[in-house]
């Protein structure tokens, strides 16, 4: 399955998003913030990005606006619980795969992910 990268500072929420994934078969890597992300990401590949929005150091909007750049064949999906955060996400359609809105269910946060896994080759950046 895939390789996942999810970078979300709540303990909680990483472990339930992590958990959901692996019980899906995929291979997860957690940190819990951006600069943590950067890292991993320099160290080993992933085939998709999971990131909370609001996060200390480098927040998912600059995470996802450096592995646009950097990382550009990387599909990326953002998590929020912020309704304005979820508009600045808004703006960048363009580089992301999809925002989910928390709280969210294992069924959706897995749906979500299979599906930016599956369109990256279409609907990704």
């Amino acid at each position: 399955m895939a390789r996942i990268l999810v970078a979300e500072d709540d303990t909680a929420v990483q472990s339930f998003v992590s958990r959901a994934l692996v019980h899906r078969g995929h291979r997860v890597t957690s940190v819990e913030d951006g600069v943590q992300a950067l890292e991993a990401l320099d160290r080993d590949s992933f085939d998709l990005l999971i990131t909370d929005i609001v996060m200390p150091s480098l927040d998912g909007i600059g995470l996802a606006l450096k592995v646009a750049k950097d990382f550009p064949a990387l599909p990326v999906l953002l998590m929020t619980g912020y309704s304005a955060e979820r508009q600045r996400a808004h703006n960048l359609e363009e580089l992301i795969c999809e925002v989910i809105t928390k709280p969210f269910t294992l069924q959706e946060i897995c749906e979500a992910a299979e599906a930016a896994l599956s369109a990256e080759e279409m609907t990704c950046h």
